[in-house]
């Protein structure tokens, strides 16, 4: 169930940029994609991974892109997430 969340949540990203970064479908995209990550590792894990201390400030970054997204403002929104997402990640 969460790799197909995870799989559906990107596609509706990319098919949300596809479309003129469409808010609905990116908001739609990160709600699937978020909910398939706690499927796949759990909530606890998921929550830890997030909100360890060096990595608070990709968090914040990437769930107020998320947040961004959400209230349609999807073009700085995916710009917060992507900034996140990398600093996350890196």
């Amino acid at each position: 169930i969460g790799v197909g969340l995870v799989g559906f949540g990107l596609f509706f990203i990319f098919f949300g940029m596809l479309l003129y970064f469409d808010s609905v479908l990116l908001a739609f995209g990160n709600i699937l994609f978020l909910s398939g990550l706690v499927f796949i590792i759990g909530f606890r894990r998921t929550f830890t991974f997030f909100f360890q201390r060096p990595k608070l400030k990709g968090t914040s970054f990437f769930l107020g892109g998320v947040l961004i997204v959400l209230m349609r403002w999807p073009l700085l929104g995916m710009l917060l997430e992507a900034y996140g997402f990398i600093t996350l990640f890196r």
